[in-house]
């Protein structure tokens, strides 16, 4: 792997400079409220930032500090001298990245996941389907009922945040396009994304039934891929930018009125194309134009005229933020007006709704002692407001909380805003 000169310096100075370490962003960070430690806030993580910058070494501790750092951006939201935090840490891993040599297990798992896995629709198949045939022969239900899963130590916890395989897959559906339900008001492309085509096949069926309803003639473009998220996150941004392209490639040319997503911590990364491929004199400009076109469903949906042709859902539901929607792409409103707009549904706000749930991303696997922390804490949150319903935007923190239902909860059903609205839709 080889990254850009310009990743392997870290942050930026001038991003590290806008820091005036006044502390209003500690409040707001999920490990320094978990810990209270200093160095494991954001305002702690900067000055080792600027430390390094000035010549300090890369060490150990720089790396434990900066890798315990969810990327939440939460800081952000606190932060009133607009410090770019969410991009800090991201230079800090990518610097960190090409400084060091992970050992050689860790080295192969992240090459196979990052660099094969994510990237390959038939490695995604071969996955899920073994992963469905795991759940289908009752072997899943007879490990957990043995308990088998408290043997295995972290396996085991990681066990717990395992997806459901849900065939058949989306990748059937990508190359397609689907009329609108009545006239033509917009042309969408939407963007599948990676995992979600296995694990969360029926979220994005409900996603294009919504679009459908509203007007939207929908196109699944066949060479979209896996948007990059993860690997710019990891600190792996040349693999982010190469997936950016083949992205930009599949969409930019296909005259959409806008191009969608489902996946909020997807969205914060298409959106920010622009930055990733600012140093490309091929891209630069098409990123450009590609992000100014990227809209989660939920930002989509509440600026258009929505169809109020919906049955009544008869549920008290509450609302997690998730935080590169709420953060990183500054939506809030939007998730709780279609919510408001869906007959019979009573919303209470939660608690602290814009405190990460602990998932970030693969977070809660290479994490997740600290995710499980700050996951306990979030769904007292959710149980203080009685519902039974907790709707967010993203698929990752879905997958977070229905572990947190499994480990801390009463049953409750977690449902992304767009499920709501499409069941709405079919009880008319």
């Amino acid at each position: 792997m080889v990254e850009s000169e310009k990743t392997v310096l870290g942050p930026r100075q001038f991003d590290l400079d806008r820091c005036v370490h006044c502390g209003l962003c500690l409040n707001a960070c999920p490990t320094y409220r978990e810990l209270g430690l200093e160095m494991d806030s954001p305002r702690g993580r900067v000055y080792q930032m600027v430390q390094v910058a000035n010549g300090a070494p890369i060490t150990a501790s720089y790396i434990e500090h900066i890798d315990l750092c969810l990327a939440c951006r939460g800081c952000e939201s606190a932060c009133p001298s607009g410090v770019r935090y969410g991009r800090m840490v991201e230079d800090a891993r990518a610097q960190i990245e090409a400084h060091i040599r992970r050992p050689w297990l860790e080295r192969w798992i992240r090459g196979f996941v990052f660099g094969h896995l994510l990237e390959s629709r038939a490695s995604l198949t071969i996955a899920g389907t073994l992963l469905y045939l795991y759940e289908a022969s009752r072997m899943k239900t007879l490990v957990r009922a043995l308990g088998f899963l408290k043997l295995l130590g972290r396996l085991g916890e990681l066990e717990q945040l395992a997806p459901s395989a849900e065939p058949p897959f989306f990748f059937s559906q990508v190359g397609r396009t689907f009329p609108p339900l009545g006239a033509r008001k917009h042309r969408v492309a939407f963007l599948a994304g990676c995992i979600a085509n296995v694990a969360f096949a029926r979220l994005n069926e409900a996603t294009v039934r919504v679009l459908q309803k509203n007007g939207c003639e929908v196109v699944v473009p066949k060479d979209q891929g896996c948007c990059g998220a993860l690997h710019v996150h990891s600190g792996l941004r040349e693999e982010a930018r190469k997936l950016a392209r083949q992205n930009i490639d599949a969409v930019l040319d296909g005259g959409f009125d806008a191009v969608i997503t489902n996946a909020a911590g997807c969205g914060s990364t298409l959106k920010e194309y622009g930055e990733l491929l600012e140093d490309d004199p091929r891209y630069a400009a098409k990123a450009r134009e590609f992000s100014g076109r990227m809209r989660d469903v939920t930002e989509f949906l509440a600026a258009i005229e929505l169809n109020p042709e919906m049955g009544p859902v008869n549920a008290t539901v509450t609302y997690q933020d998730s935080c590169h929607l709420a953060h990183g792409q500054r939506i809030r409103t939007a998730p709780r007006k279609l919510l408001a707009a869906v007959p019979g549904l009573t919303f209470r706000e939660m608690p602290g709704a814009d405190i990460c749930c602990g998932s970030a991303g693969i977070y809660n696997v290479v994490q997740s002692e600290m995710s499980s922390q700050i996951l306990e804490h979030k769904m007292e949150s959710v149980s203080s407001t009685g519902a039974g319903i907790i709707a967010t935007a993203n698929p990752g923190c879905m997958l977070q909380l229905q572990a947190g239902v499994r480990i801390h909860g009463s049953g409750q059903r977690v449902m992304h805003v767009v499920e709501l609205l499409d069941l709405a839709y079919k009880n008319v």
